[in-house]
């Protein structure tokens, strides 16, 4: 009775996984209707190659990773694992994107004479890939315990989900003719809404486990503090050397 109770309890488990990558794949692409999807439906997209590129392989990666929650809620571990590595060079490809998409918008924001505010806007994606790298390399260090491994990868996804996120706020609330980056604190409204899907992972993992896994403790509080203290971080010289050298990276 109490292995049928705990079979139970694994099964729904999995498939609230798999509702949280649903989730996810909704933000990402909803998220980015007005200002990507839209526009390149009507013709009037108008941004630079990386930025389809970079589009693109984030777009697959949220299906992805709903594909292989997919896997391991029907009982397919082993096919999960043999696509583990096509996540992982996937998910680098990812990274030299974001990179390479700051990049661009610092060099556009200089055309206009706003490169400073691009530089200082530049370290919402910038720390954000960190994040992101950061959980995720230590998720697939861990992939011989899944109960970490599978935590540590729904915090990898949080930093991806700001995006789409800030474009749906930035949609809302932006008055019309207004150009340039934003300042950096506008960032942190949508960040601590996309938080909102972590606090569901620790609530749910409250109620079945009866207290938050560790990996919560300590993944959720790193999140917030990256959210909150680039504000502040975003305007300091320090910072700003650092995005300049990010900029000369392509010359």
């Amino acid at each position: 009775m109490v292995a049928a109770t705990f079979d139970t309890v694994g099964a729904r488990t999995r498939w609230f996984y798999v509702g949280m990558s649903s989730v996810f794949v909704l933000i990402a692409f909803g998220g980015f209707i007005p200002t990507y999807w839209a526009k390149l439906a009507s013709g009037t997209f108008t941004g630079a190659p990386i930025l389809h590129i970079h589009g693109t392989l984030f777009f697959t990666w949220t299906l992805f990773f709903l594909a292989q929650t997919t896997l391991v809620a029907t009982g397919r571990v082993l096919d999960h694992r043999s696509w583990g590595m096509a996540g992982i060079s996937l998910a680098t490809a990812m990274g030299f994107t974001v990179v390479l998409a700051a990049i661009n918008s610092m060099k556009v924001a200089d055309t206009i004479g706003m490169a400073d505010q691009a530089r200082r806007f530049s370290i919402v994606s910038l720390t954000a890939l960190v994040m992101f790298a950061g959980f995720f390399g230590t998720a697939i260090a861990q992939v011989r315990r899944p109960e970490v491994h599978k935590r540590l990868m729904i915090l990898a996804m949080i930093p991806l989900m700001q995006a789409a996120m800030a474009r749906l706020f930035a949609t809302a609330l932006t008055p019309p003719g207004v150009i340039g980056p934003p300042p950096v604190i506008l960032s942190v409204p949508p960040g601590l809404t996309v938080d909102l899907l972590l606090a569901a992972a620790i609530i749910y993992d409250w109620r079945t486990r009866g207290r938050p896994h560790p990996v919560y403790l300590v993944g959720a509080p790193l999140l917030v503090a990256q959210q909150i203290l680039i504000v502040p971080l975003s305007a300091t010289p320090a910072w700003m050397s650092a995005a300049r050298w990010v900029e000369s990276l392509t010359g």
